[in-house]
């Protein structure tokens, strides 16, 4: 079994917050971005590798690759995985990742978004994807970064 320290939605995936402060919290030795645009594009690889610390690896996998290789990995990996969205959370879970809780953060506001928490706007798609993620077992939290207590997740689904 993975060994998986937390995953996180974040649409930044990785910047100074989650190399700096999250890594450090949960003593993760991979950032795993779970995202299918980013495993397609070098410069923005090239982008975060320079935000994540350097005694961190760094891997970018579409949600498929996640899927096919994620149980391949070494108990030695401390892997820390970020996700854009709730969508591709869901896609992981039910293609046999075994996540068993999500910290959400960042997720910007947008035409037809509604904020739900300080750092967190939701649409209709979302808050699907956070109900399934719920049927599945998935325990979900909203924190912007550690050391702060977490916001009402159920501020979501009103």
């Amino acid at each position: 079994m993975p060994n998986i320290l937390l995953t996180r939605i974040d649409q930044r995936l990785i910047h100074g917050q989650v190399a700096t402060l999250w890594n450090s919290y949960v003593g993760a030795n991979l950032l795993l971005v779970a995202n299918d645009a980013v495993a397609a594009d070098t410069f923005r690889q090239g982008l975060m590798n320079m935000a994540a610390p350097d005694s961190v690896q760094t891997r970018y996998f579409s949600i498929q690759k996640t899927i096919d290789v994620i149980h391949k990995a070494s108990p030695k990996q401390l892997i820390f995985i970020i996700c854009e969205n709730p969508t591709d959370v869901v896609k992981l879970v039910e293609g046999g990742v075994p996540i068993d809780k999500v910290n959400i953060g960042n997720m910007h506001m947008a035409e037809g978004k509604r904020q739900v928490a300080t750092s967190v706007a939701v649409d209709d798609k979302d808050v699907e994807a956070f109900e399934r993620l719920r049927e599945l077992g998935v325990k979900l939290s909203i924190q912007r970064v550690p050391n702060i207590p977490e916001e009402d997740i159920d501020s979501i689904f009103k």
